[in-house]
């Protein structure tokens, strides 16, 4: 498996999002099978327990799930445009300093392809894990994306 430069997906992500610059997030791993992005841990995104807002930590999951599927289906863009088209997330422990989210994709990226090959628009899961600096697992979300052909 081969990892893409980071900064190639990483800078497409942060000139196209602006809310990923606002939440300075910093884009680790990028490849067509895995994405890790981070949010530093910032007073100015804390909620009122003092870890990071629900707010941020799903901007961050669904951040690293855009970088994943740029990452995956970047020769399909001039064809198609990746949209998040749901998203489901769980809060399962409490949020502290930095946290990492980690995204992989749930469908084989061919099998997308071959779908829209066939004039489809097709849905496909992206899983996310959002993690404390000490590997706790503080929530996870699932978010479905789409590549809806251009006209």
């Amino acid at each position: 498996m081969t990892t893409e430069p980071t900064p190639a997906i990483g800078a497409l992500m942060l000139s196209m999002v602006p809310m990923t610059r606002t939440l300075d997030l910093e884009f680790v791993e990028t490849s067509p099978t895995r994405a890790v992005v981070e949010l530093p841990d910032q007073e100015a995104y804390h909620n009122h327990l003092g870890g990071p807002h629900a707010g941020a930590m799903f901007t961050l999951a669904e951040s690293a799930s855009g970088a994943i599927v740029l990452a995956a289906f970047e020769e399909q863009l001039s064809r198609a445009v990746p949209l998040a088209v749901r998203a489901e997330i769980s809060y399962q422990k409490l949020a502290k300093g930095h946290i990492t989210a980690t995204a992989t994709l749930d469908r084989p990226a061919s099998e997308v392809v071959a779908e829209l090959d066939q004039g489809e628009r097709p849905e496909f899961p992206v899983r996310v894990s959002l993690t404390r600096a000490d590997g706790g697992v503080t929530g996870e979300m699932t978010i479905v994306w789409t590549l809806r052909p251009n006209d």
